[in-house]
């Protein structure tokens, strides 16, 4: 299927100091935030299915416990589609017949390797969010506006900032500000297998406080430009035990960059880290995933110029809760060359896609990247990643589920593949690791600086 033609603005800046004086684009007229509830769902997605029935309409997804599973807060979540019948297998045998629908990535993984397949599962439209969260999307509509330059936002607060996007640009800042709850603290695992399929898990815990969600903040400005506030330490394997990591990202990247700190065991000392950022490596990917890899798309957006694709429908990991069960070990999902595809599950969903491409003067590994945001929870669900001679050279996919219990709908882990290495990282894996806590009350702002991290360094 071919991308449909839709309104575009291609916002063009510089960051920092080049930063140039644009006009800043106000959100859409009331009348047109009135289709928010209405055509559109609360967040900005088209309400009605698609012309086949292949996409169903939206009705309101699992905003709670869905009746007859056995959950209790704290548990993994069981899966409200378990008896789910496969629709059909895609393999390299028959990627031609459905060319349209995969992304560059997984077309690529088909053809390379006769082991790959894409289960595809009946479409479930089950994202739902709070409804303060749309009640904020609609007033967003109206009043969110981009920085000069595309790097930041204004006049928007708890809600989706651009749930009827008119630049590219908009769609990625709907990505890093989208709903994921308030303070939440959890483990996940990440696995980097060797050739061979060896591997030694990476767990860490972390923390996080979401400030753009703080429900006592009345605008975006009582957030000294906060977006959020993380903080990760590291657990196993031994070797690497202690090591911290904080970071403060911004929203208006005009007016100040992320911040981060890291604290190191051997030297017992805490360090400003101005790498986590960009394409310095991910700590633990063992060098197969730059730091912006990380959650598919984070950071400013100031190094790339956006230009909107348009809606498609793709097929993308969707309610993955087979890969995120307790009964899963992680060696059932590690394998050579790519993870146990038969723990996915795919479902044909509209995406918004857009492409970013470096600027002149700036650096990254990088060149292009075309993404593809899920319009039902604004994760992106998929990326292509290209280098320098503008070559695919990673490819990325994210396993989105709903936490009917919050109720929130984002991502529960995700893979980079590096087509030349031939290697792989996946990482947010759960399943032998204590759920997510979307209720941290604990946790406070106190506990995210550098003088805390020495308190709480134990190594």
């Amino acid at each position: 299927m071919t991308f449909k033609t839709v309104s575009t603005f291609i916002v063009a800046g510089l960051a920092g100091s080049l930063a140039l004086s644009l006009p800043a684009l106000a959100g859409v007229s009331e009348q047109e935030a009135s289709r928010l509830g209405t055509d559109l769902t609360p967040i900005g997605a088209e309400r009605a299915g698609n012309a086949d029935g292949t996409i169903p309409a939206w009705t309101g997804g699992l905003a709670s416990v869905p009746t007859g599973l056995n959950y209790k807060e704290g548990d993994h979540h069981p899966d409200p589609f378990a008896s789910d019948q496969i629709k059909f297998t895609i393999t390299g045998a028959n990627v031609a017949d459905h060319a349209d629908k995969l992304n560059v990535g997984q077309r690529d993984l088909l053809s390379s390797f006769s082991t790959y397949k894409m289960n595809i599962y009946p479409t479930r439209r089950s994202c739902a969010f709070p409804e303060a969260v749309y009640d904020a999307t609609k007033k967003n509509a109206v009043s969110g506006t981009l920085a000069a330059g595309g790097n930041g936002v204004t006049g928007a607060l708890r809600g989706v900032p651009f749930p009827i996007p008119q630049s590219a640009v908009e769609v990625i800042w709907n990505h890093n500000l989208r709903y994921r709850g308030f303070k939440l603290t959890r483990e996940f695992a990440a696995l980097s297998p060797t050739a061979s399929g060896d591997f030694t898990p990476v767990i860490v815990a972390d923390r996080v406080i979401f400030g753009y969600m703080d429900p006592t903040k009345n605008s975006i400005e009582e957030l000294n430009n906060i977006s959020l506030k993380y903080m990760q330490t590291t657990l196993a394997p031994a070797r690497r035990s202690g090591g911290i990591v904080l970071v403060h990202d911004t929203i208006n990247q005009v007016k100040g960059g992320r911040k981060a700190w890291t604290y190191n065991p051997g030297q017992r000392r805490v360090r400003r880290a101005p790498t986590i950022a960009y394409d310095n490596p991910q700590s633990y990917s063992d060098g197969l995933q730059t730091a912006d890899n990380f959650d598919m798309y984070n950071g400013s957006p100031d190094r790339y110029e956006w230009k909107m694709l348009g809606k498609s429908e793709k097929y993308i990991g969707y309610n993955s809760y087979k890969l995120s069960s307790d009964k899963v070990q992680y060696s059932d999902i590690a394998k050579a060359n790519h993870i146990n595809q038969d723990l996915i599950r795919y479902e044909l969903h509209r995406v918004w896609g857009v492409e970013g491409t470096l600027r002149p003067g700036n650096r990254h590994i990088y060149s292009r990247r075309v993404k593809y945001a899920d319009e039902d929870s604004w994760s992106i669900a998929a990326t292509e990643l290209y280098d320098a001679r503008g070559e695919l050279y990673r490819s990325q996919e994210a396993h989105m589920i709903q936490y009917y219990n919050v109720p929130a709908c984002f991502i529960s882990s995700d893979i980079t593949y590096d087509l030349t290495a031939g290697r792989y990282v996946i990482q947010g894996l759960k399943n032998q690791q204590t759920m997510m806590n979307f209720q941290a009350d604990e946790i406070n702002e106190d506990q995210f600086t550098p003088a805390a991290i020495r308190q709480q360094a134990t190594r």
